[in-house]
């Protein structure tokens, strides 16, 4: 069973009468390993009183709390959305079911920014995965794009990029050029330190949602965390997110 299969599932018998907070989510990119994760926490944890998804083609659901946004209907205001996810994968996950989501490109970031700004998304996390080691230091604690820029201009009350490290372990290459190039390229990754290597998708999706459950307490900004933050985020807890949304002292051992 897969994933967001379950996340459906328990969603769907999330318990009745359980007090939801008011906040309303959306997700661009549910369909691949990272964006399939964090809607999957998102459904199961029933923390949200909306989750919404970006789709390409219709998409049925009876799931409780879960409804699909044609992609048509993004830049229309009265959505009622106040939080969203963009995830900039390189792939999708192979499930067809999966397909009727839609992927964002790096290109379409800015683009995607400026309309749901206008529809009046209030806080935006953008997760940028990338191979490890592969980023400059100064880009990935940093803005590391002029889009990235024109994303923090829009005026978002809070914006948080993320990058998270990506392996290429799942992905099958067509031809045997591509395999081998994989190969070495597999074989370096334990070249690579830990706090560089990727998260679990399951671990980062919940990290993700706790950021975002935490968001709206925290003062406003633009936020960046490194691929190193976000593994020191994971292994410290919940308390260390908080003091670092917070701008607090972060020094402590992980627990």
């Amino acid at each position: 069973m897969d994933t967001l299969h379950q996340a459906l599932r328990g969603a769907a018998h999330h318990r009745p009468g359980a007090l939801l907070p008011q906040q309303r989510v959306l997700v661009l990119g549910a369909g691949g390993r990272f964006g399939s994760a964090i809607l999957a926490e998102a459904l199961v944890a029933g923390r949200f009183a909306r989750v919404r998804a970006l789709v390409s083609e219709p998409l049925a659901s009876a799931v409780r709390g879960f409804e699909p946004l044609p992609l048509w209907a993004l830049a229309e205001p009265g959505q009622g959305i106040d939080t969203a996810f963009i995830v900039l994968e390189r792939q999708r996950r192979s499930n067809g079911r999966d397909a009727a989501f839609v992927q964002p490109a790096l290109a379409a970031l800015w683009p995607l920014a400026r309309s749901i700004h206008a529809a009046g998304v209030q806080r935006l996390l953008v997760l940028v995965p990338h191979a490890p080691a592969l980023l400059p230091q100064a880009l990935n604690a940093g803005l590391a794009s002029t889009d990235e820029a024109a994303v923090a201009a829009l005026g978002f009350e809070h914006l948080v990029f993320l990058r998270a490290a990506q392996d290429n372990l799942h992905t099958r290459a067509a031809s045997w050029p591509q395999r081998l190039a994989g190969w070495w390229l597999a074989q370096l990754r334990w070249m690579v330190p830990s706090a560089q290597q990727a998260l679990r998708p399951a671990d980062l999706a919940r990290l993700l949602v706790h950021l975002v459950q935490r968001l709206p307490a925290a003062p406003p900004g633009t936020r960046v965390m490194s691929s190193e933050t976000l593994w020191l985020a994971r292994a410290a807890g919940p308390a260390w997110c908080d003091d670092w949304l917070q701008g607090r002292p972060t020094t402590g051992r992980p627990a």
